[in-house]
């Protein structure tokens, strides 16, 4: 029996009638058209199903979408439509095309959504597995975005870009 649920995808509230077995992945890409989240794996291992919920990044593909009924999700489509972003662009977005932190681009939307909710969780003094002093506020660097970023994989070995886009937005929200 499928159920009902409403989702708020990239600033707009969609209804959508699903099986409860059903992936929040599935239920973005399937039912709703929205193809911004990549199918990488299925299995949670590669993150390129990476998008945000409430404001908290989550494998889409490990989440039930009848979880989830009435959350706010963006995807890397969506995030142009942040607070932070300008010219319909988020500041990772345009840090990755200045980095070269993309190849062939597949995993790029999980990296980017990744990126941002890493950010975030840096921004509320949320230490990783590699953050020295846990009373501190983490310092990021390149060990520290390397180990936030490693839920996500690159099949072409982008890493260095990656890691320099989002150090290149670190600095950037410092200034500002």
């Amino acid at each position: 029996m499928d159920h009902e649920l409403t989702l708020r995808v990239d600033g707009t509230t969609r209804r959508v009638l699903v099986d409860p077995r059903t992936s929040l992945l599935d239920a973005l890409r399937q039912r709703l058209g929205n193809t911004s989240p990549k199918k990488g794996c299925d299995h949670g291992q590669c993150g390129a199903c990476t998008v945000l919920v409430d404001g908290t990044r989550v494998l889409s593909c490990l989440t039930l979408a009848v979880t989830r009924d009435g959350a706010d999700v963006v995807t890397a489509d969506g995030l142009a439509g942040l607070p932070d972003a300008s010219a319909g662009e988020h500041p990772v977005h345009r840090a990755f095309v200045a980095e070269d932190g993309f190849q062939c681009g597949f995993c790029t939307p999980g990296q980017v959504c990744s990126a941002v909710g890493m950010l975030d969780e840096l921004d509320r003094g949320r230490p990783s597995a590699v953050t020295g002093d846990l009373t501190g506020t983490p310092e990021l660097d390149d060990a520290e975005i390397a180990e936030r970023m490693s839920g996500n994989l690159c099949r072409c070995g982008a890493y260095p870009g990656i890691r320099a886009a989002v150090a290149r937005v670190a600095h950037e929200r410092e200034g500002a």
